[in-house]
């Protein structure tokens, strides 16, 4: 598996794992909300490579897209030093240390830049992705009341952060 910098040529790959992760009822998206087309998506991932704000890294194994990290950090001298995270992993390769690796992956990154903290999210009923995140080194800072609507009914996340 490779951990590299997400890249314009990945726009077909990268959206046909979006939306399969959209189909896992744990990302932002519903299942078929995302209208994404491969030449917008294109253009979305060359103002994300253009932002400094934003790193976008994907996993590969055998010329397939397992997963993805964003970092979206801080643009104010303020916060700068803090990033939130996004990840999304394949439930065919679950189990397989791809998240746990672009953790890692991440963590190296952060102190290399700077980022004394990392932040996420978590939908309170993904135990597997809660888990992991404690695993990880996070810790709930907080709770985000009624933050989604799932199916019509309200679902609370955990607001989670480590340290580095």
């Amino acid at each position: 598996m490779e951990i590299r910098n997400l890249e314009e040529e990945d726009a077909k790959n990268f959206l046909e794992l979006n939306k399969k992760l959209d189909d896992s009822g744990f990302m932002l998206y519903d299942p078929g909300e995302r209208q994404t087309t491969v030449e917008s998506q294109k253009k979305i991932i060359s103002k994300i490579n253009q932002d400094a704000s934003i790193n976008f890294w994907v996993a590969e194994g055998d010329g397939t897209l397992t997963g993805f990290m964003a970092a979206l950090r801080g643009k104010q001298k303020r916060n700068r030093h803090s990033a939130y995270l996004v990840l999304g992993v394949d439930e065919d390769y679950r189990g397989n240390g791809i998240a746990s690796s672009l953790f890692n992956y991440v963590f190296e990154w952060a102190e290399n830049a700077g980022v004394k903290r990392l932040e996420l999210t978590v939908i309170k009923d993904n135990a597997p992705a809660f888990n992991l995140y404690k695993k990880m080194g996070f810790v709930i800072e907080g709770e985000k009341v009624h933050s989604l609507m799932i199916e019509g009914k309200p679902v609370d996340e955990y607001y989670m952060y480590k340290l580095i």
